[in-house]
């Protein structure tokens, strides 16, 4: 979240508040109010639930304070794109303020940043992102257009926030032993954990791989996935007979594989 062109109205409005602290209603007021003032501009970035579990969960995984950081350069960066004279960003730190600072710096060495915890209750103009940030957040759960057409399905998923009950019912009415929960909900989520803990592992068979990430034919191995990732694998003990190195019975048994010359 980037909020520009600060005003002594930004500081009338909104002081130094962490939005967290508000009721909805008040939030939306003050939102309402930002909103009016032409002298007020800001740009969000909104991130898909469902590329959060993506890169989050993949086999290299990038975690949530990476994210975050590549969200806010990004926006600087569209700031900057619309021809903003951008000298002085203001952020709320996600991991270490100082080593932000100077990840961000280095980015933009002609810019100047301050990077706190807990920012939005010093600074005004991070206040004010901090507010437009929840508005956006909680009027996108709110309006979500849910995807899955299972009969069961409904909307009373509450807040989305994991001290919510309605939201807590919810998750455990829609997860599934098999696919996880619906798009709505990112996997990697810890709230999410205790609901794995009957789902259904994959084994599938796959090849033993070289130090040079080249197949090894000496064996295969079975790797286990659940809905959350790769949780570890395990040799086959014994040896397969045919000499197909595909990775199901219809190759193995017309000793086919796959090749990258002819």
């Amino acid at each position: 979240m980037v909020l520009f062109h600060f005003t002594n109205f930004l500081l009338s409005v909104v002081s130094s508040t962490d939005s967290k602290t508000l009721k909805e209603e008040k939030r939306e007021e003050l939102f309402e109010n930002l909103k009016a003032n032409e002298s007020i501009g800001w740009s969000v970035d909104v991130i898909d639930p469902r590329e959060l579990s993506a890169k989050m969960l993949k086999k290299t995984k990038i975690n949530l304070n990476e994210i975050s950081h590549d969200s806010a350069m990004g926006l600087v960066n569209r700031v900057l794109g619309m021809g903003v004279l951008l000298t002085e960003v203001y952020v709320d730190t996600v991991g270490d303020p100082e080593k932000y600072r100077i990840k961000l710096s280095e980015r933009f060495p002609s810019v100047k940043f301050v990077v706190a915890k807990k920012a939005d209750s010093l600074y005004p103009v991070v206040s004010g992102a901090s507010i437009v940030a929840k508005v956006t957040r909680d009027r996108a759960v709110r309006d979500w257009v849910l995807t899955e057409t299972a009969e069961n399905m409904h909307r009373n998923f509450g807040s989305g926030y994991p001290g919510d009950p309605e939201t807590k019912a919810w998750l455990e009415h829609h997860k599934h032993s098999v696919f996880g929960f619906p798009t709505l909900v990112r996997f990697s989520w810890g709230t999410c954990t205790p609901y794995f803990k009957d789902i259904v592992e994959v084994l599938w068979e796959s090849d033993k791989m070289d130090e040079n990430g080249s197949s090894d034919r000496s064996g295969k191995r079975q790797l286990k996935l659940s809905s959350v990732g790769f949780t570890g694998y395990k040799r086959k003990s014994e040896e397969i007979e045919s000499s197909g190195k595909g990775h199901c019975k219809f190759f193995q048994a017309r000793k086919l594989e796959q090749v990258t010359h002819f």
